[in-house]
C-alpha cells in the first residue's frame, strides 16, 4: 500500500468527521474494508472453482455451456469445505458497488451484513451494522466504495493482503490522531512487543481477558509464525466488555488471518468469565485499555482472591489475581497497569502485594517511560507473573527482577515517546540473562534482582526505582539540525490536526447551544 494511497484513504475517511464523531467514523471505514475483504476472499475461491468446472481438462469439468458452470460455481459446498465464508449475492462487493450512488446505500450495506451473518453462524452478532449513521444526502460512502474498489488485480501484493494492511493502518491512525478516545486506551505496538518477547509464546493456550481490538492476540500469532512454529500449535482466546470494540476485534482477527475464540458475546471479565472452565499457558492483558471496568460495590468470596480480597475502588489487584488464577501450573502472564499498582498503600493492598511476592507469583516488574500512550502522559508498568520460577531457566525462587526502563525510548511527537527495537532487545536480553544465568549483573539505574529481604525492607513497595538506584549521569548529545527540523515538522503537523479536531468540535458545540437556546 503506497503512501499516496494511505494519505488519500485517510483524507476520504477524514471527511466522515464532519458528519459524525471519530469513533463512528472508525466503525464505518473499518466495516467497509471488512466487507471488501470477505468479498475478495470469496471472489478468489469463485475464480478457482470456475477454472475447475469450465476447463475440459479438469476432472471437475461440468459443461461447455456457461449457464451450467455459472450455476455450478454457486454451490455453497465448494466454499465452506475450503473454510471460505459464504457471501450471498446481495452482499458481494460488486453488488454494493453497483448501488453505491443510491441514497439508501447505508441501509443496503446493513442489509448485506445481516445476510452475511445469517449465512455464517460463526459471525452471528459480530458485524457492526452502523451504516445508517451516514446521512443519506452524503456521497462519502460512494467515495469510499470507489476508493476501496481500486484495491484489486493491479496490486502486486493482492487485494486481501492490502486490505489487511489498510485495516491495521487505520486502527493505528485513529489511535494516533486522537489523544483522548471514548472507551479506553490504545495499546502501543512497542508495549505489546515487549510482552510478547518476554513471554515468548510457542504452544498452548493464549488468553487476553480485555482484548480490545485483538492486537495482542494478533501479535502472539505473528510471533509463533515468525519463529517457525505451527499455526495450530496455539489456541487464542479473548474477552472484551465493549460491544463495538468486540465487533472490531472479530473483524480484525478475521482480516489478519487469525483464528480466536472471543466468547459468545461482549462481557465484563471480572463479573462474567466466559472461559471459566479453562486455564491458560500465556496471558497478556492491558486493563488500562478499557475505561469501562470500574470498581465494584463488593467483591464476593471467590477462590480467585487467593492473595486477598481486592479493594472496592481499584480493579488493579482484581485483575492481577484473576489472571494468576487463570494460569496453568507452568503458565506465565504479562499485565500492563499504572504505576500506582506498585506503590498504593492501603493495608489490604499491601497485604496482597506481600502475599504475591512471598508466594513467588511476581517474577518481574518493569517501569516504562512516560508519554508512551497518546491518551495519557501517566507512566505505566508491566507485571510479569509466573506459576513456576524454576521453569524457563534456573531456579529463581526468592528473587524478583526489577527493571527501570524510564530512560529508554525517544520522543516522536510532543505527546508520544516510542521504544525502538534496540530498547526492546535491551529489556528482553536483561530478562533472558537473569532467567538463565547465575552470573547475571545488577546494573545501577537499570536493573536489579532483589531478594525477599530487600523487598520486605522496602515495605513491599514495588517501584523499581527503589531497588535499582540512580543511573550514572550522562552527557546530553546535541540534536542534529536535520533531525531537529524533522521532529519539529512532525510536531507542527500533529498540532495542526488537533486544531482541526478542536474547530470541528467547537462548531458542533456552538450549533448545539444555539439549538437549545432556540
Amino acid at each position: 500500500m503506497t503512501s499516496d494511497f494511505r494519505q488519500y484513504l485517510w483524507e476520504v475517511t477524514d471527511r466522515l468527521r464532519g458528519l459524525m464523531d471519530r469513533a463512528d467514523a472508525k466503525r464505518i471505514i473499518l466495516g467497509l474494508i471488512f466487507i471488501k475483504y470477505l468479498s475478495d476472499i470469496f471472489g478468489k475461491q469463485r475464480d478457482k472453482i470456475w477454472h475447475m468446472v469450465s476447463q475440459p481438462s479438469s476432472e471437475h469439468f461440468v459443461s461447455n455451456n456457461p449457464s451450467e458452470y455459472e450455476k455450478e460455481i454457486e454451490k455453497r459446498d465448494y466454499y465452506t469445505k475450503n473454510k471460505v465464508l459464504w457471501i450471498p449475492l446481495e452482499a458481494r462487493w460488486e453488488t454494493l458497488k453497483s448501488k453505491a450512488k443510491q441514497p439508501d446505500i447505508g441501509t443496503l450495506i446493513n442489509t448485506a451484513l445481516t445476510a452475511i451473518e445469517k449465512e455464517n453462524p460463526s459471525l452471528h452478532g459480530k458485524l457492526d451494522k452502523c451504516f445508517n449513521l451516514v446521512p443519506s444526502k452524503s456521497t462519502v460512502l460512494n467515495e469510499l466504495i470507489e476508493l476501496l474498489s481500486t484495491i484489486g488485480a493491479s496490486d502486486l501484493l493482492g487485494s486481501t493482503d492490502l486490505l489487511a494492511e489498510a485495516y491495521k493502518y487505520l486502527l493505528d491512525q485513529f489511535a494516533n490522531t486522537n489523544r483522548r478516545r471514548s472507551g479506553g486506551f490504545y495499546t502501543p505496538p512497542s508495549l505489546v512487543n515487549i510482552l510478547v518477547t518476554i513471554l515468548s509464546p510457542n504452544s498452548g493456550r493464549i488468553y487476553d481477558p480485555c482484548c480490545g481490538t485483538g492486537g495482542m492476540l494478533v501479535q502472539s500469532q505473528e510471533f509463533v509464525n515468525f519463529h517457525g512454529g505451527q499455526a495450530d500449535a496455539i489456541s487464542l482466546y479473548g474477552q472484551e466488555i465493549d460491544p463495538i470494540t468486540w465487533k472490531l476485534a472479530a473483524m480484525n482477527l478475521i482480516i489478519r488471518g487469525v483464528e480466536a475464540d472471543l466468547g459468545r458475546e461482549p462481557a465484563d471479565t471480572l463479573k462474567h468469565d466466559q472461559f471459566s472452565n479453562l486455564k491458560f499457558d500465556y496471558i497478556m492483558a492491558n486493563p488500562l485499555a478499557s475505561l469501562l471496568y470500574r470498581g465494584r460495590e463488593k467483591y464476593e468470596d471467590n477462590p480467585r482472591w487467593q492473595f486477598g480480597r481486592p479493594s472496592l475502588n481499584n480493579t488493579d489487584y482484581a485483575w492481577l489475581q484473576h489472571i494468576f488464577w487463570k494460569l496453568r501450573p507452568n503458565g506465565q502472564a504479562g499485565v500492563v497497569l499504572s504505576n500506582r499498582s506498585l506503590i498504593i498503600r492501603p493495608d489490604n493492598e499491601r497485604k496482597i502485594r506481600k502475599s504475591m511476592i512471598n508466594s513467588d507469583a511476581v517474577e518481574i516488574i518493569i517501569t516504562l517511560p512516560d508519554k508512551i500512550y497518546l491518551n495519557t502522559g501517566a507512566p505505566v508498568c508491566l507485571w510479569i507473573l509466573t506459576k513456576d520460577k524454576t521453569a524457563n531457566g534456573r531456579d529463581r525462587r526468592g528473587e524478583t527482577l526489577f527493571i527501570d526502563a524510564r530512560r529508554l525510548g525517544s520522543m516522536q511527537t510532543p505527546f508520544l515517546r516510542s521504544l525502538d527495537d534496540d530498547d526492546i532487545a535491551k529489556i528482553k536480553n536483561t530478562v533472558q540473562v537473569w532467567r538463565t544465568s547465575e552470573d547475571h549483573r545488577n546494573i545501577k539505574g537499570f536493573c536489579k534482582a532483589a531478594s525477599l529481604e530487600d523487598i520486605e525492607k522496602n515495605d513491599y513497595l514495588l517501584h523499581p526505582g527503589r531497588y535499582v538506584g540512580m543511573a550514572p549521569p550522562q552527557e546530553k548529545e546535541e540534536e542534529a539540525y536535520d533531525e531537529k527540523m524533522t521532529r519539529l515538522s512532525k510536531e507542527w503537523g500533529t498540532l495542526q490536526n488537533e486544531g482541526k479536531d478542536l474547530d470541528i468540535q467547537i462548531i458542533k458545540n456552538f450549533k448545539l447551544l444555539r439549538a437549545n437556546h432556540d
